[in-house]
């Protein structure tokens, strides 16, 4: 699965996603672009789109994308790596254009 993660995650989050082509917005020169237009860059492009923005679903339009958006309840990194379970079950079982909150405790 091709995974593009938001500026807002933690890089060393990769290696909980092992197996799948991740990238970071940054790395893309996406690192100014915002929300709205980078949902769009992403579209059809990647599988996967990892943010912690918990207000992304308030403000653009998440109908109609091919790319899947799942939103993590935090960017602490230590807290992601514990949960890491719960992140490859949600990553492996998202559809496409699929929005969805994960809580990680």
């Amino acid at each position: 699965m091709r995974i593009l993660l938001d500026e807002c995650v933690p890089w060393p989050m990769h290696k909980v996603l092992a197996g799948h082509d991740c990238t970071t917005a940054q790395k893309r020169g996406w690192h100014a672009v915002k929300n709205g237009e980078l949902i769009q860059k992403a579209d059809g492009e990647f599988d996967l789109f990892i943010t912690c923005d918990q207000n992304i679903r308030y403000q653009q339009n998440l109908q109609g994308r091919r790319t899947a958006i799942l939103e993590l309840s935090t960017n602490d990194l230590r807290r992601i790596l514990a949960s890491s379970e719960l992140v490859c079950l949600a990553v492996a079982s998202i559809q496409p254009g699929e929005y969805r909150a994960l809580s990680i405790p």
